[in-house]
């Protein structure tokens, strides 16, 4: 039987090592991954009311980092996961502002225009729809938030702040309670006529066609309670869960991007050449197959959008948000290849996360590097499909996706 000299076997394995690539064992060292748990400010909600609240500044990690996830849930004070089936998590929003120096702890929504700057994604929706960087909604306890390395979202760099500016983080929260309402499912769609709504919340008088979605339901209104229903208000927060690393050279950054596959837009020309005008409506109607007299065996509304796309790079997560009817979304590359599907789970049981008929979690996309491309001016096309056996209010079709101009 053969032996081996101590020395000999260490002088192989320091020649192994050696033989890694050097990036694979730097960034084994550098991405030292950080973790912070953090609570919104209270949101105080009493049996069938709405909370759709935009929090300034809020707690979040400082510096020039990199993040790899956000994830959150609704609790009560004693720090229990609160099920969809009492409070509906419509959706939840992580906004990015610079804001003037000096001026960063107060509420934003009462600052002047000149004294704040969206900081927003690189999506091609405009006049503020779908800024967020991050953003879920039922789905938000079983749907994956997390960027493989060695990608993540630069923020906090010094070079891309404006002068005099700061940059802080915002979060809006649209909650509903639904204990005791009458339809907990018209509630969650915002059904009009379930609120007692018909003008939206600056006072204008809503389109006699619009039967339900975020006009019926903002802060402050109320859903049908069942006769003679009484119950006590609760103290709520959501809880996030953020993770990120330093940023360093080692770190690829991704650009966000959110598409709608309600988005209504137009190419037009300017003396810079031919650019897209794009109206995000944000939320649909789906109409009852049996209403329209499409009625057939599968009973699916099907949306599609085509999309001129301004950037190219390399697709590193996609995702897409639907509501409760979802059956799926997915986002096509030209020449109809497959980029993303995005399949809702629907819950079976009543423990948060199961809630059942809620969507509690969508699938996600992680495509091994270099293998989705998408080209500068590249026609992507996103579907989003409902069922229609009944009419739903208020639905949306969004889509996510991280994109990075280049390959690690």
């Amino acid at each position: 039987m053969k032996t081996f000299n101590l020395g000999w076997l260490l002088f192989v394995a320091i020649l192994l090592i050696s033989a890694l690539p050097f990036s694979q064992a730097s960034r084994s060292k550098q991405h030292k991954v950080r973790t912070g748990v953090f609570r919104s400010p209270q949101i105080v909600l009493g049996p069938g009311s709405v909370a759709n609240k935009l929090f300034s500044n809020i707690d979040f990690p400082r510096g020039h980092i990199a993040l790899k996830s956000f994830d959150a849930e609704i609790i009560d004070e004693s720090g229990n996961p609160v099920p969809l089936y009492d409070t509906y998590l419509h959706h939840w929003l992580v906004l990015k502002f610079y804001v003037r120096k000096g001026l960063e702890n107060q509420d934003i929504s009462k600052l002047n225009s000149s004294d704040y700057i969206s900081g927003r994604n690189s999506g091609i929706c405009q006049d503020g729809a779908l800024d967020q960087f991050f953003g879920l909604g039922s789905e938000t306890r079983r749907t994956k938030t997390h960027i493989p390395d060695p990608y993540g979202i630069e923020i906090g760099s010094p070079t891309k702040i404006p002068s005099g500016f700061v940059e802080t983080w915002g979060l809006n929260v649209h909650a509903i309670d639904t204990r005791g309402v009458e339809d907990r499912m018209g509630c969650t769609e915002c059904r009009c006529n379930l609120y007692n709504v018909t003008k939206e919340e600056n006072g204008t008088p809503l389109s006699p066609n619009y039967d339900g979605g975020l006009l019926c339901c903002y802060d402050g209104t109320k859903c049908r309670l069942k006769d003679g229903f009484i119950g006590i208000e609760r103290t709520l927060y959501l809880q996030y869960t953020v993770k990120w690393v330093d940023m360093n050279s080692l770190i690829v950054p991704v650009n966000v991007y959110i598409f709608d596959v309600s988005d209504i837009w137009k190419r037009s020309r300017n003396s810079t050449g031919i650019n897209s005008e794009h109206n995000c409506q944000v939320e649909y109607q789906v109409e009852s197959c049996r209403a329209t007299g499409s009625e057939n065996d599968k009973c699916i509304d099907a949306e599609s959008v085509s999309l001129d796309m301004p950037f190219g790079g390399y697709l590193v997560y996609g995702g897409a948000h639907q509501h409760a009817g979802g059956t799926g979304s997915a986002l096509y590359g030209k020449d109809g290849r497959s980029l993303c599907s995005s399949i809702p789970i629907y819950g079976t049981g009543e423990e948060a996360g199961n809630e059942n008929g809620y969507i509690v979690g969508m699938s996600t996309c992680y495509p091994k590097p270099g293998t989705k491309k998408i080209s500068k001016g590249e026609t992507l096309i996103l579907e989003s499909n409902y069922s229609s056996i009944k009419q739903h209010t208020g639905v949306m079709g969004l889509f996510y996706i991280l994109v990075a101009e280049t390959l690690a």
